[in-house]
């Protein structure tokens, strides 16, 4: 039976984003990522990553760099009760090697994540820090919710206008969709 899931960006969202982050000892996750996925995992959300990574393909990132701050997140999120139920990114960077599928907002990485663990898009929910992470929600049917710790006014201004909620962070999120907690 095909469930839901809590589709959450990486950088800005769940953890500080830094710009092409490589050194694990420098992660850290966003204050209240914790409380905020704990509440979406009690309501039956299967929480994941889609994430974005042009460093990669710049450059400015290696593989094992990559794979070492995932490592760190994913203990910095065991710390508090937390795992993840996997990690989908696009190593791209369209400026340099042109437009992908599986770049945000493109669906191919939330097709692979819905087929390998058999997840309903249209009860599921989208969080970012960028309008991008939420435009897949409208194409798969879910909902998106922009978060405020990535720090970008911008994103803020036009999620709005789209008629996406705009919260502080995941505990509002979930307060927003879940409702306060009892």
């Amino acid at each position: 039976m095909s469930r839901p899931a809590l589709f959450l960006d990486r950088d800005g969202t769940l953890i500080v984003d830094t710009g092409y982050l490589r050194d694990p000892s420098t992660v850290r996750l966003v204050p209240g990522v914790g409380p905020g996925i704990r509440r979406f995992v009690a309501a039956g959300y299967l929480p994941l990553v889609v994430t974005n990574q042009s460093g990669i393909a710049r450059g400015l990132v290696t593989w094992d760099e990559y794979h070492a701050v995932a490592a760190r997140m994913a203990e910095l999120l065991t710390a508090e009760g937390l795992s993840l139920a996997g990690t989908w990114l696009c190593p791209h960077a369209p400026d340099l090697s042109g437009p992908c599928e599986c770049r945000k907002p493109g669906l191919l990485n939330y097709h692979d994540a819905i087929a390998a663990l058999d997840l309903a898009p249209v009860d599921s929910i989208w969080i970012g820090d960028r309008v991008t992470d939420l435009e897949p929600a409208r194409a798969l049917g879910g909902r998106g919710v922009l978060v405020l710790t990535g720090e970008r006014p911008e994103d803020a201004e036009r999620a709005r206008a789209e008629g996406f909620p705009v919260v502080a962070d995941l505990p509002a999120a979930a307060a927003r969709l879940l409702g306060p907690e009892r």
